[in-house]
């Protein structure tokens, strides 16, 4: 894997004007940094010899000679692209996949706040029953939730109907969690069933993409996704595996800090479904 081509997609968005004129040049003539000078190059990306340790710096390198060493070590291999095209085979579409996964779940470590993850940790653990709600695509992600939750011991139950979202939603009190799963966060049945569970009292979740969407009002907690959906990811492949992402690292959670009580029903279920294996 390309790690400093992908590390300049990762944190992009990060960078100043000047830094990203850098990140755009070496983009767009890949391998001719090897042979540039530092002023060479500030000429050709018009800024300061210091934007360019800067942007070093960034993307976790000692200064420019090292980032000349790093791309050269890179060069011959593809230039990193997540933009597949008709006629990539099907294993350079299986790269390009991987490296959008990549850069998606790096971007999601930045964005994801720690406090916001421990609190929604606790609350799972400590909830008499959770109730997860996911739509389309994010139906899949929501039951999986639950299937993980109810092999540590939890009271779990996922909805993909509309209709069950908002009854599940009305049964529940301040002992229960509600968890919505949503890429854009504007999904109106997610975001209506949310907002029934926040006003009976439940504390509520939601996996969602980050930035300003409906679905923040009604959330006592966010778990931010940063997965940028591209032309071809119709489906919203890489937000899918983000918030898969998020879910493993809530079940582990629960795993390692509910006593024992997680370990045994892990091992209870494991021990029943041993009648289905051959």
């Amino acid at each position: 894997m390309n790690k400093t081509s992908l590390n300049i997609k990762i944190l992009y968005n990060e960078m100043g004007k000047a830094e990203k004129q850098i990140a755009d040049w070496i983009e767009q003539n890949p391998g001719k940094i090897i042979s540039l000078s530092i002023v060479e190059l500030a000429e050709q990306c018009k800024c300061s010899e210091a934007t360019i340790v800067r942007f070093s710096k960034r993307l976790g390198l000692s200064g420019y000679q090292e980032l000349k060493i790093s791309l050269a070590s890179e060069s011959g291999n593809p230039t990193v692209n997540t933009s597949i095209k008709a006629d990539d085979t099907a294993f350079e579409m299986y790269e390009k996949v991987c490296n959008d996964i990549y850069c998606s779940l790096e971007k999601t470590k930045k964005s994801l706040k720690s406090a916001e993850l421990s609190l929604a940790s606790e609350k799972i653990c400590n909830a008499n029953k959770i109730v997860v709600f996911g739509l389309g695509n994010s139906a899949s992600i929501a039951l999986d939730a639950a299937h993980k939750f109810i092999r540590a011991g939890l009271n779990a139950n996922a909805y993909s109907d509309n209709h069950m979202q908002v009854i599940a939603a009305s049964h529940l009190d301040n002992n229960d969690v509600a968890i919505a799963i949503s890429h854009s966060g504007s999904s109106k049945d997610i975001v209506d069933a949310l907002k029934i569970a926040k006003e009976h009292g439940a504390s509520t979740i939601s996996i969602s993409n980050h930035g300003k969407s409906p679905i923040l009002r009604y959330s006592d907690i966010v778990l931010s996704t940063s997965a940028d959906e591209t032309e071809y990811n119709i489906l919203a492949l890489n937000s899918r595996i983000v918030q898969l992402a998020i879910i493993d690292a809530l079940y582990f959670y629960v795993v390692y800090n509910r006593s024992s009580s997680a370990m045994d029903s892990i091992k209870e279920t494991e021990k029943a479904l041993m009648s289905k294996k051959y």
